[in-house]
């Protein structure tokens, strides 16, 4: 729970951006509601399972990959929404990602072999992050880019813009994947919780689409707290659902083959085998690279100095701020490292 001088500084500040109508992702929050990581880390999640990131590619059936492939987007969401904190901790605010900003990592694992991950921050205003996750071993790949837009009004609305696509080469199969709008809930409670808002489809390009309904706890107490409900189906027999998936995407949900109308699995996200994320030690890392950047914010945050952690963020954003201005002063534009712009 917060402090009683946190939840007064936390009243004050969201007293304050609810005057401001527009994008508050780049806004400049309390120490005590922020992250100890950046939002470029975020990408980390969609792999912190590597068993169900591979798994698809190692499916003859397509139909079961379909299944594979919604499995792994669901059991992802959790660690993305919690960054991997307990969700007691409440959802915080990751830090904000300066442009070029990178994150480098890989799970190791004798079997599966290695799954890498790059991250970039290749815009700032919007701010934008862009991400490929491969295992060469298993032959499938992702790669996407998500921009989010933050607005206040009673509760935090995140609208994501933004998709990936997973690739599997044995099969030449493309999914395109969706990133869910979130609305953060329980914020004056000094516990916030992220609900998944929206309908979503995950297309394929073997003719199978799973549909994606988000629909958490409601306003007068219906509906479930995280609760979801996915139906995969052909594009050749759009009236027949194949399977349900029902639950709540942060615990369990039970898997239906409804030709049948029977379970064939429970499935719980809070039983998901996680590898450990590889990154380079602090001192072999890039000035570029996320944790040494935020180095002395972090450190600060783990002391809970807030004072240390507000000049800490200062210089990295008033350094920011000048290589802006200089790049403008010679005409020149911040150069990617790894992703291009591609044309319409």
């Amino acid at each position: 729970m917060a402090s009683r001088a946190n939840r007064s500084m936390l009243k004050e500040f969201l007293g304050s951006i609810a005057t401001i109508s527009g994008d508050l992702s780049n806004i400049t929050a309390p120490p005590f509601i922020l992250a100890t990581n950046s939002t470029v880390e975020i990408p980390q999640y969609w792999a912190d399972h590597p068993y169900l990131f591979a798994a698809p590619a190692s499916e003859a059936d397509p139909e079961k990959r379909v299944l594979l492939v919604l499995k792994w987007f669901l059991g992802s969401l959790r660690n993305q929404q919690y960054a991997g904190r307990n969700e007691e901790d409440g959802v915080k605010k990751p830090l904000n990602t300066f442009l070029g900003e990178l994150f480098l990592g890989s799970w190791q694992d004798p079997e599966l072999g290695e799954t890498k991950l790059v991250s970039e921050q290749v815009s700032h205003h919007p701010p934008v992050t862009a991400c490929y996750l491969w295992n060469d071993k298993h032959g499938i790949r992702a790669e996407g880019f998500t921009q989010q837009e933050i607005t206040f009004s009673g509760s935090v609305s995140i609208k994501q813009k933004g998709y990936a696509v997973l690739h599997i080469d044995r099969y030449d199969e493309d999914y395109l994947i969706p990133v869910p709008n979130v609305k953060v809930k329980g914020i004056i409670s000094g516990v916030p919780y992220p609900e998944l808002q929206g309908d979503y489809s995950i297309v394929s390009s073997n003719g199978y689409i799973s549909h994606i309904k988000f629909q958490g706890k409601l306003f007068f107490g219906s509906g479930q707290k995280n609760g979801f409900e996915a139906r995969p189906f052909h594009t050749n027999h759009p009236n027949e659902t194949l399977y349900t998936f029902e639950g709540a995407w942060n615990g369990t949900s039970i898997i239906t083959d409804t030709r049948i109308s029977t379970q064939l699995e429970t499935f719980d996200v809070m039983a998901l085998k996680s590898l450990p994320l590889s990154v380079p030690n602090l001192s072999e890392q890039d000035p570029w690279e996320s944790r040494k950047a935020w180095g002395d914010v972090i450190a600060a945050l783990h002391r809970s100095d807030m004072k240390g952690t507000t000049d800490a963020k200062s210089v990295i954003e008033e350094g920011q701020r000048h290589m802006r201005k200089d790049e403008e002063a010679r005409g020149e534009k911040w150069r990617r490292v790894f992703f291009s712009e591609r044309g319409p």
